[in-house]
């Protein structure tokens, strides 16, 4: 029988598509791609965990399903939620959080890093355009992994939430308002994140060459990129806010 590995077919000889994946399949800096995949999921799940108490507060402030008119601050939603559902009330829907964020990570280093590698070429091994594109494409699939769960989380995440638990919104949702319930909010998540995801790479990427050239001696000093990281990240979540309030209230709509 034939052997059919990569090491038979060159790169150059494969098409764009299989070459990247025959490129994914190697190892590099002491891992192979699945490890990262699985550190990258990992990641997304211990993010998402450590910043879910404030995430259930900004969900329960976007909603209004506090008792307190206007719309509370975040001290008076600690407090409110804390008082009504006590501290594991700052923890509900982390279960569909979980169920969502791990795939949903993986998801988007494999679209990234299979784009990354269709997109750029010999001659222009750093263009900022391919990085943004394949930002933009990982965002895409992300999202789309991530939104049924992300929906479900938020409706758990409410006050004076209907459900039970994970298992009894998704049969609710899909029994009273059907399988698209749970992509009402896609469109508008994705016209949130994916502008900055573009800005996110093709600034990341040409920082990291430009730090590299001014400095080329302090290349493993990431100080700069992590301030010039938090500044940008901190600048679209201002700007995309409205549109995350947008995205909560179609997905916490139960129906009416």
């Amino acid at each position: 029988m034939a052997d059919a590995s990569p090491k038979f077919h060159p790169p150059d000889l494969l098409p764009p598509a299989a070459a990247a994946a025959a490129d994914l399949a190697t190892s590099h800096d002491g891992l192979v791609y699945w490890q990262y995949m699985a550190a990258g999921s990992v990641a997304g799940v211990v993010e998402h965990t450590a910043m879910f108490p404030v995430d259930t507060l900004k969900t329960r402030i976007q909603t209004h399903s506090l008792p307190c008119k206007p719309s509370p601050g975040l001290r008076h939603a600690f407090r409110s939620l804390i008082r009504v559902d006590g501290f594991l009330g700052l923890y509900r829907g982390i279960t569909a959080m979980g169920l969502g964020a791990g795939p949903a990570h993986a998801a988007y280093f494999s679209v990234y890093e299979i784009s990354k590698r269709l997109l750029l070429t010999e001659d222009h091994p750093n263009n900022p355009a391919a990085h943004a594109t394949a930002g933009v494409l990982a965002t895409v699939a992300s999202d789309a992994v991530f939104t049924p769960m992300d929906t479900v989380k938020q409706r758990l995440q409410v006050g004076s939430s209907p459900y039970r638990g994970v298992a009894d919104c998704v049969r609710r949702v899909l029994k009273e308002e059907g399988f698209r319930a749970f992509y009402a909010s896609y469109r508008t998540t994705v016209l949130m994140n994916a502008p900055f995801t573009a800005v996110h790479f093709a600034t990341y990427e040409a920082a990291k060459r430009g730090l590299m050239e001014i400095s080329p001696e302090n290349t493993d000093d990431e100080r700069f990129l992590l301030h010039a990281g938090a500044a940008a990240g901190a600048l679209a979540a201002a700007v995309t806010t409205p549109l995350d309030v947008v995205k909560t209230q179609l997905q916490c709509q139960f129906g009416d």
